[in-house]
């Protein structure tokens, strides 16, 4: 496979604010990033080029992401009537939960597997995007897709990756993708 995207995107509003989980579409576009593997570049896309973004992943071999499925995909299903649930994805928090049972989050299987973990949170996204601070948003979303790649890329040498259980005890979750 050429052509691996992998994808992180961050909201203009949180699920509270927009009646709930239920209503993940209202939520709209503040940034997406995009890693292509084989280029080794990355993309930000704002909401007015949601679109492109849809074309982006349309032409890609894999698309790689961490809550792909329930998330990301659902964002950006706003801007298009194309479901997005065909594309060749390997979304990793769907693979973990299907072996572990339960949801982990990115951050902890980062730090774990990663020794490095994320440098904010969704919520500071917002914050920022509502303060006109695009480039700190644009800045954490591009971290969470340079973390997810780095974890996709351990579970994909190792058949692994580790996260830690709620004893803080450091355990390894079997991955394949």
């Amino acid at each position: 496979m050429k052509n691996l995207i992998v994808l992180d995107v961050e909201t203009q509003y949180v699920a509270s604010e927009v009646g709930g989980w239920s209503n993940i579409r209202d939520m709209q576009l503040a940034v997406g990033v995009t890693y292509h593997a084989a280029e080794r570049t990355y993309r930000t896309y704002l909401e007015r080029d949601a679109r492109r973004l849809v074309t982006a992943l349309r032409e890609a071999d894999l698309v790689i992401g961490y809550n792909l499925l329930r998330f990301d995909y659902e964002v950006l299903r706003r801007y298009t009537k194309d479901p997005l649930l065909d594309l060749p994805t390997v979304d990793m928090l769907d693979v973990i939960h299907r072996s572990l049972g339960r949801r982990l989050k990115l951050d902890n299987v980062a730090a774990a597997t990663l020794g490095a973990g994320k440098s904010a949170d969704g919520l500071q996204a917002v914050r920022w995007f509502r303060e006109g601070q695009i480039q700190k948003v644009v800045d954490y979303c591009r971290r969470d897709v340079e973390v997810t790649w780095n974890v996709y890329e351990f579970g994909q040498q190792h058949g692994y990756v580790k996260y830690h259980d709620r004893r803080w005890r450091l355990q390894r979750v079997p991955v394949r993708w």
